[in-house]
Order: C-alpha cells, then sequence, then structure tokens
C-alpha cells in the first residue's frame, strides 16, 4: 500500500537501498561492483538527507577536558536497520576523531555527511599477493621479516573534503574500497549504507592499515597526498589501533521497517 508524502526520507532511503541491492552475494572479485547509474535513485536520496531528518543535533564543537570525556569513545555509532542485502547507520566522530585505514571486503557502499566536515582518503587494492617480481622498497621504520606477509599494494584513488551539502562518497568492491575519515575542525556525522553488510562468517570482515612511507634514493619520500595520487601505495595490516574504539547510542529518528 502507498505510504504517501508523510513517508520519512530515511524509509525511502532504506526501501531504496533494498531494490538497489537485493541480490547482491558475498564478492572479493568485483562481480557485485555496482555502477553510480545503476545507484542513481538511491544517491539522489541519500544526497537530500539531512541531521534534522534523523533527530539528530550537531554536538559541541569544544572538546571537554575532563575524565569521563577522555574514557569515552572518539566515534559512536548509530544502528538504523540491517537485512541480508545491506546495512544502515550513522556514525559520531568527535572533534579531532577520525576512523583509521580500513577495507570493506566485497562490498558497496554510500557515506552521506550529516553535519561537519570530513576528509576522507581513498585507496583502491591492486593485489592480494606480492610475487617475485613485486619485491616491496625499503621503508621507514624498516619492517620485520614476518610483516611482509602483511604488505598490500595499494593505489591511491582521491583526497577530499565532504559536507553536507556534498553528495555522497562511493565505494565499490575494486574501487576506493579502503578509506580512512577524519573530522576537519569540528565533530561530524555521516550516514553510512554497506552492502552486503559486514559479515566475517562469509569473508566480509574488517581489517586495518596504515601507510608506508618509503625510502627513495637514501631519503624519505616527501610527496604530498595529491602527488601519490595514481601511484602505487604499500599498505601494511594492522591490528584496530589502540586509540581507536566505537561505542553505541540510540537512534533518535524515524524507525525503519520493510
Amino acid at each position: 500500500m502507498p505510504r504517501g508524502n508523510k513517508t520519512p526520507l530515511i524509509q525511502k532511503i532504506a526501501e531504496q537501498a533494498h531494490l538497489t541491492f537485493k541480490g547482491l552475494t558475498s564478492s572479493t572479485n568485483g562481480v557485485n561492483t555496482l555502477t553510480e547509474d545503476q545507484q542513481s535513485e538511491l544517491i539522489s536520496l541519500v544526497t537530500a538527507v539531512r541531521a534534522v531528518d534523523l533527530k539528530i543535533a550537531p554536538r559541541k564543537t569544544q572538546p571537554s577536558s575532563g575524565e569521563a570525556e577522555l574514557q569515552s569513545p572518539p566515534v559512536t555509532y548509530m544502528h538504523i536497520c540491517e537485512t541480508e542485502a545491506f546495512s544502515m547507520g550513522v556514525f559520531l566522530l568527535k572533534t579531532g576523531a577520525s576512523i583509521p585505514l580500513h577495507d570493506h571486503p566485497g562490498m558497496n557502499g554510500m557515506l552521506k555527511v550529516l553535519y561537519g566536515k570530513l576528509s576522507i582518503r581513498c585507496f583502491d587494492r591492486l593485489e592480494d599477493n606480492l610475487r617475485a617480481s613485486n619485491v616491496p622498497p625499503q621503508f621507514e621504520p624498516p619492517l620485520a621479516p614476518f610483516q611482509t606477509s602483511s604488505l598490500r599494494r595499494s593505489m591511491l584513488r582521491s583526497v577530499a573534503e565532504y559536507s553536507e551539502d556534498s553528495g555522497p562518497c562511493l565505494l565499490t568492491p575494486l574501487r576506493e574500497n579502503l578509506h580512512q575519515i577524519a573530522t576537519v575542525e569540528g565533530p561530524a556525522a555521516f550516514l553510512d549504507i554497506l552492502a552486503p553488510p559486514y559479515n566475517p562468517d562469509d569473508g566480509r570482515d574488517c581489517h586495518y592499515y596504515k601507510a608506508l612511507q618509503i625510502v627513495a634514493e637514501g631519503a624519505l619520500d616527501g610527496k604530498s597526498q595529491e602527488e601519490k595520487q595514481g601511484e602505487v601505495t604499500w599498505l601494511l595490516e594492522i591490528p584496530q589501533p589502540e586509540d581507536f574504539w566505537c561505542g553505541g547510542e540510540p537512534y533518535p529518528g524515524p524507525a525503519v521497517s520493510f
């Protein structure tokens, strides 16, 4: 039965996400990569969403120095809904907080800023395993021998800032699948859609990385991020950084149902 014009925007987004992503299965070889044209209806709805639509108010910009504040998580998550096809929720980042470089194996994704400003670095993974012809260069600091198996060749695809007036940041299983998200100046929040959802039992677990500094001709490579776009970048898979953890808080907006 038609819902009429009173249907909350977040409900429309969820329904369109279900239509867009239904039928996708676990894949890490790009089979399930969707083009922007295939996601155009969802992109249009997500572009229009604002914090007020989810009854979320921007947080204060002044960080507190109290002990309770220091012990609270730098990032929190509001769960909205999850199905076999997709998951959707809101991440809230404190001033100065960041989500470390991480991946989304076999997944498509959409990130839309609700308030504040975010700087996002996106990488493409080039291949899973090292080959004899791809001997890694020297790094600073040097890697231990056992760390070689945790190296990943990638390419810095983009570095951009997003605000509530920006369209969504998109990722696919092959393009911009790894990204690092950091606040700019003040706190920020973003709507996050992933399809299919994370599921370690189905090969979709989150891994963390750090970009390595290369020693070039006896000196450190001092290129800026923009200069490195399109070049091979070496990433080292690492445990979840100790200074990053994500808490949870209730979602205050309109309920989503199917």
